[in-house]
């Protein structure tokens, strides 16, 4: 499967949505869940403006990450720029239906060929929960070091988990 990956846009908006509530089960086993409002077209889209104009300003970067008819796959990004030590911060999520295929490997690949080209950001950093195991491996295939883990656990989905970094 070819793998590619697109900035987000406004015009994403009805086929990002429809995404994110086919897989808002298994996305809320790995994250907290977005609240009920953000499965409301009409919010939904208020906050993908919200993140289309962040990307505009060079504080974050969107992408979609598609196949090769244009079927959405799951998302990746880079966060929190912080221009006073050249950082972001990485996130993604697969759907369900497309995990164990390399394709966040594959994205994660894309995404950082694309940041060599940004003189903002130098290091990136990442977070994964101490037991997701196949998060663990995109990271180290793509050149991820683990560097710490957090002295805190966090309470995610009724369970306390450590976070990597």
């Amino acid at each position: 499967m070819e793998v590619r990956i697109y900035r987000l846009q406004e015009s994403d908006a009805e086929s990002l949505f429809h995404f994110e509530v086919a897989n808002r089960v298994y996305f809320n086993k790995m994250v907290p869940d977005r609240g009920e409002d953000y499965y409301k077209f009409e919010m939904f889209n208020d906050k993908l403006v919200q993140l289309v104009t962040e990307q505009s300003l060079g504080l974050s970067t969107f992408y979609l990450i598609k196949d090769e008819k244009g079927t959405i796959l799951g998302r990746i990004n880079l966060v929190d720029f912080n221009h006073s030590n050249q950082s972001a911060e990485l996130g993604y999520r697969i759907g369900e239906d497309y995990t164990g295929n390399g394709i966040a490997t594959k994205a994660l690949k894309l995404l950082l060929d694309k940041t060599t080209n940004l003189e903002v950001i130098q290091r990136i950093t990442a977070r994964t929960t101490q037991d997701n195991v196949a998060s663990r491996k995109v990271l180290a295939k793509n050149g991820f070091t683990y560097v710490y883990t957090d002295q805190d656990e966090v309470l995610l989905n009724g369970n306390f988990v450590s976070l990597l970094h």
